[in-house]
């Protein structure tokens, strides 16, 4: 499991620990003994949380600036120029092209990690999962969900 994904899956069931991921990345994931940054090259961790009317979306449009300690290492097209620069300009379509439908009537939100700061979408839980514990909710849990490109896998999936 993705460290990433442990600390999503706490913040669907535990409020406060969501309040405060979504407060200070950093210092919650430290609460968790995971460390959200290296050490060598400090970042501040922000999250961001896909919400009714709110869909969230990471990209670096310098280069590939990516929470790498939680969610390993990004992937070829989040490093392509493509990517990079369609994310910003038409980021419903780049969504379209994962699969992920964004209904007009809901915000996209673009965030561009920096070499100082980092992003990571809280996605939304799926349905059908309110009895589920953290280790089985986190195996729901994606790069790419917490990317922003994908929702969280659904029950089905698993």
């Amino acid at each position: 499991t993705l460290p990433g994904a442990a600390l999503v899956a706490r913040a669907w069931v535990d409020a406060s620990f969501r309040d405060a991921l979504l407060a200070d990345g950093n210092a919650a994931a430290r609460s968790l003994g995971i460390e959200a940054s290296n050490p060598n090259a400090p970042t501040h961790l922000t999250v961001v949380a896909n919400e009714a009317g709110v869909h969230n979306v990471v990209v670096c449009t310098l280069c590939s600036c990516y929470p790498r300690m939680l969610i390993g290492l990004p992937p070829d097209w989040y490093k392509s120029r493509a990517y990079r620069s369609r994310a910003v300009k038409e980021p419903r379509k780049v969504l379209e092209e994962f699969g992920t439908h964004i209904p007009d009537n809901v915000e996209v939100r673009v965030h561009d990690s920096t070499a100082d700061l980092r992003y990571l979408v809280l996605p939304a839980r799926p349905d059908g999962t309110a009895d589920w514990d953290e280790r089985k909710l986190a195996q729901l849990i994606t790069r790419d969900s917490m990317v922003g490109v994908t929702p969280a896998k659904s029950p089905e999936d698993t």
